[in-house]
C-alpha cells in the first residue's frame, strides 16, 4: 500500500504543532539554569520564613531577661536548647531577632527597590521616547546623581527627617533609581525605531498608548532583571545605615542593627556578629543568583537553553 504524499502545508503544519511555546522555552531555561534555582529558591525561603514569623519564633523577639543575657548557642558550653542561637546583651532570644529580621530586609528591600523601580522606569521611558531637551534634562539630573556619595547622602537625609522604616524605603529607593533609567533609556531608544511602534504611530495612537501598550511590556524582562539585583542592593544599603545608626531603630530586629549592637563583644561572642551577617549574606546572595538567572534566561541569543 502506498504511503499517502506529504504536501509542503501538511509539513509545516505539523512542525508548527510540535514547536515549543515561548512558555515552554522560558520554563526550559529556568530548569536548566542551576544559579536561578538556588537564587529563586533562597528568596521562596527567606520570604516564607518572614511570611510565618510569628509561627516560627520561638520567643518574643522583644522580650528582655536580664538573667539569660549573652547566652551562647546550643552547640556551645553554656547553650541551652530553650534558646537555641542564645540571646544578646539584653537578653533577647536571638534566634526569634533574626526570624523578624527577615520582614525588615524583605520589606525595606522590596519596598526600595520599587521605588527606584517607579522614578528609574518613568524617567527612563520618558528620556528614550521623547529626546531632546527632555533627554537632556534626565540626563542632567542623571549625572548629577551620580557624582554624589550615595551612602553620606543617604545618613544624612535620614539624620535630618528621623529614622524609621518608612523613612529608609523612601531614601534609598529615591538615591537607587539609575540602573533603571539607564537600561529602559536605551532599549526604549532602540524599540522606538522598530516598525510595531511605527505602525501604532500611523494608526492614530498617541505618545501615552505607544509608551503603555508598545515599550514597556517589551521592557517588563529587562526591568524584572534590574528589580532582583537593586533588591541586594537596598538591603545591603539598609544595613549600613542600621550599622552606622542611622537607619532602622533599636529595639526593632534589623539584620544590620544586631550587627552594629554585637560588634563590641564580637571578640568572645562572635555568633552576635557572624549570624545576621550570615542571614545578610544568604538573602543578598540568593537575589544576585536570581537575577543573575533572569538575565541569562531572557537573553535574545538564549543561553543556557
Amino acid at each position: 500500500m502506498t504511503q499517502p504524499d506529504i504536501t509542503l502545508s501538511d509539513a509545516i503544519a505539523e512542525a508548527g504543532t510540535n514547536a515549543p511555546t515561548p512558555a515552554q522555552i522560558l520554563r526550559r531555561r529556568m530548569m536548566g539554569h542551576t544559579g536561578f534555582l538556588i537564587g529563586a529558591g533562597l528568596i521562596a525561603l527567606i520570604a516564607l520564613i518572614a511570611a510565618l514569623a510569628p509561627v516560627l519564633a520561638p520567643h518574643d523577639p522583644f522580650a528582655q531577661s536580664l538573667s539569660s543575657r549573652m547566652l551562647p548557642p546550643v552547640w556551645n558550653d553554656g547553650g541551652t536548647w530553650e534558646h537555641i542561637l542564645g540571646t544578646d546583651q539584653n537578653g533577647r532570644d536571638y534566634l526569634s531577632r533574626l526570624i523578624y529580621g527577615t520582614r525588615v530586609s524583605i520589606t525595606i528591600g522590596v519596598g526600595a527597590a520599587t521605588v527606584g523601580l517607579l522614578i528609574g522606569v518613568t524617567l527612563g521611558v520618558l528620556a528614550g521616547y521623547f529626546g531632546g531637551w527632555i533627554d537632556h534634562a534626565i540626563s542632567f539630573l542623571l549625572t548629577a546623581q551620580l557624582a554624589l556619595p550615595g551612602l553620606l547622602l543617604a545618613m544624612a537625609l535620614v539624620f535630618i527627617i528621623g529614622p524609621s522604616i518608612w523613612v529608609v524605603i523612601g531614601i534609598v529607593g529615591v538615591l537607587h533609581w539609575t540602573y533603571y533609567l539607564v537600561v529602559t533609556r536605551a532599549a526604549t531608544q532602540r524599540i522606538r525605531a522598530l516598525d510595531f511602534v511605527a505602525a501604532a504611530a500611523a494608526s492614530g495612537a498617541s505618545p501615552r498608548q505607544i509608551i503603555w501598550h508598545e515599550i514597556l511590556p517589551n521592557l517588563l524582562g529587562a526591568i524584572i532583571v534590574i528589580f532582583t539585583f537593586e533588591l541586594g542592593i537596598a538591603i545591603l544599603a539598609e544595613s549600613s545605615l542600621s550599622f552606622l545608626g542611622v537607619g532602622i531603630l533599636p529595639p526593632t530586629p534589623s539584620w544590620g542593627l544586631m550587627i552594629a549592637e554585637g560588634k563590641q563583644a564580637m571578640f568572645y561572642r562572635p555568633w552576635l556578629v557572624v549570624l545576621p551577617g550570615l542571614c545578610l549574606f544568604v538573602l543578598v546572595i540568593g537575589a544576585n543568583l536570581m537575577g543573575d538567572g533572569l538575565r541569562d534566561i531572557t537573553a535574545p541569543e538564549g543561553r543556557n537553553e
